[in-house]
């Protein structure tokens, strides 16, 4: 069996992903603001999610820095409650992943793998979105490294100041 994709598994990825990003992008829906965090709020399929984009982007190849075309750059956290989806994690660089890639997310000290499909990266279980939730709870930015399709090393920086309370928000208007 594959690994999670918002409570799917691989083979069904792509209804996921497409749900996902249409519920971001069509999403008017935003219900709260907290710091450098924002809360939205959907339905059909009910869900809700606390959301942030980059505060800092560094693009490379080959060692330089490089100037890129990137879509929407966003770090979220997911609550499902028809399908069973409960504190999700995902990430979206804005361009195709490398397959077969990994995304490295650092938090202080801490460092996380997730695990790409297209444009989307997700922890491999919900043992480690609670593993990186804490993280991101306990941190003040965190720092996600990945590799496009085309070779470019991109690290982002979010700012985590806001996270706890978006997050809290979310969580309980999914309930």
């Amino acid at each position: 069996m594959g690994f999670r994709v918002l409570g799917c598994v691989t083979g069904l990825a792509l209804a996921c992903t497409a749900s996902l990003a249409l519920a971001q992008e069509e999403s008017s829906n935003r219900v709260a603001a907290m710091t450098d965090w924002s809360v939205f709020e959907g339905e059909s399929p009910r869900e809700c999610w606390a959301v942030t984009t980059y505060k800092e982007s560094v693009n490379t190849k080959e060692g330089r820095v490089v100037a890129v075309t990137r879509g929407d750059i966003l770090l979220m956290v997911f609550y499902r409650p028809e399908a069973g989806v409960s504190g999700q994690l995902a990430f979206t660089g804005g361009y195709p992943f490398a397959k077969g890639s990994t995304v490295n997310v650092k938090i202080k000290d801490a460092e996380f793998e997730l695990f790409t499909e297209g444009e989307w990266a997700w922890p491999a279980t919900a043992q480690d979105d609670a593993k990186i939730i804490t993280a991101m709870k306990r941190g003040a930015d965190a720092i996600l490294t990945a590799r496009s399709s085309r070779g470019t090393t991109t690290k982002d920086t979010f700012s985590l100041f806001g996270f706890t309370a978006a997050l809290d928000d979310a969580e309980a208007r999914c309930q």
